[in-house]
């Protein structure tokens, strides 16, 4: 008998860095195209990805970043998170991975949950109305958990 296959994915987006956001969109695409259920809880800094007013200004941390290979003195200079952000997003588009706000729509559309995390909409001083119409509710983070009570369920936090 062979191993049980994944029935669902739960993906935790708690920050807003390109690099972030698109990893768990890209593994939550991967995860419908295996026929996979999937579901995105953003909490913290991961709101700006669903909210309707800063979803388009994500970057790149060039900061701390050690994958970058740019020293930091030299990536906290004025300017570079941006260029490096707009290099990241024209290379993403040479590969034809679409901007943020089209992936959520795409996600969406393929059966992605989308849900907001209910502390840190509180916590930002966030209403349902600052969101993308492409979230499906806002759960406490004991919602989220009874999201997980199934077999072959894996949750990554990114």
């Amino acid at each position: 008998m062979g191993k049980p296959k994944v029935k669902k994915m739960l993906f935790i987006l708690s920050k807003s860095t390109l690099d972030s956001v698109y990893a768990t969109f890209i593994m939550a695409n991967g995860a419908r195209a295996e026929g996979i259920e999937c579901e995105i809880f953003f909490t913290f800094f991961g709101l700006d990805v669903i909210h309707k007013k800063r979803m388009k200004d994500i970057h790149i941390a060039t900061v701390g970043n050690p994958g970058l290979h740019i020293p930091n003195i030299v990536g906290g200079l004025p300017g570079v998170e941006h260029l490096v952000s707009k290099m990241m997003m024209k290379q993403m588009e040479k590969l034809d991975i679409p901007p943020v706000d089209e992936f959520l729509e795409i996600l969406s559309a393929s059966g992605v949950k989308l849900w907001a995390c209910k502390l840190a909409m509180e916590m930002f001083n966030l209403e349902r109305e600052d969101l993308i119409d492409e979230v499906d509710g806002i759960l406490t983070v004991g919602d989220f958990y009874t999201r997980m009570d199934d077999q072959n369920i894996h949750v990554l936090f990114v």
